[in-house]
């Protein structure tokens, strides 16, 4: 950001402040313009990044054939609609067909997709298009999990619910067996963590 736009951003939460009944120039506020500045360019870092380019970065040839589960991936996200937190975890299998991707490539392009502003439909079938599209695999299976503070703090006030969505593609969309291995594997308990 150029300083007229970090100037602007932070005149637009003094502005936030003052609509809410704060004062802006109160000791403990004083700065709170310049960290939520900085705090948004970190929770919103997702649009600087290409999730195709991550997984492209760490493409290997293999012979293996079985489901790859990558499971209880957290994340934290933002709501769209009311810009507040979507709290979850991301569940993502694929089928190799050829090549294996390095395995902290995932949790990364679940980052990239998280980092910006969400609803969880769409967060689930980005991750797997990304996946889908750059590993080229057999089958992509994403299943999220998650709290959204906008029925917690407001709204309907329903603090006990969890949303969770799908995205189903190849493999895992066209054969039971797969995909029933895929809910069996992401609903059993962890155990220990070794």
């Amino acid at each position: 950001m150029s300083d007229k736009q970090d100037i602007k951003f932070e005149d637009a939460v003094k502005s936030m402040m003052l609509h809410v009944g704060e004062n802006p120039d109160r000791e403990g506020l004083l700065k709170t313009p310049q960290r939520v500045k900085k705090a948004y360019e970190f929770i919103f870092g997702g649009y600087k990044e290409d999730p195709k380019e991550i997984l492209s970065s760490a493409l290997f040839t293999s012979s293996n054939d079985e489901m790859v589960l990558l499971k209880d991936i957290e994340f934290y996200s933002t709501c769209e609609h009311h810009l507040l937190p979507i709290i979850g975890r991301v569940h993502v299998a694929y089928i190799p067909d050829g090549k294996v991707v390095g395995l902290s490539k995932i949790p990364r392009v679940v980052n990239v997709f998280a980092r910006r502003m969400q609803i969880q439909e769409q967060l689930t079938e980005q991750i797997a298009d990304a996946i889908m599209s750059t590993i080229k695999p057999k089958g992509v299976a994403v299943v999220i999990q998650a709290r959204h503070m906008c029925m917690e703090m407001r709204g309907v006030e329903k603090i006990n619910s969890t949303t969770t969505s799908s995205a189903l593609r190849g493999l895992f969309k066209k054969d039971e067996k797969t995909r029933s291995e895929f809910f069996s594997l992401i609903n059993s308990p962890n155990g220990s963590r070794y």
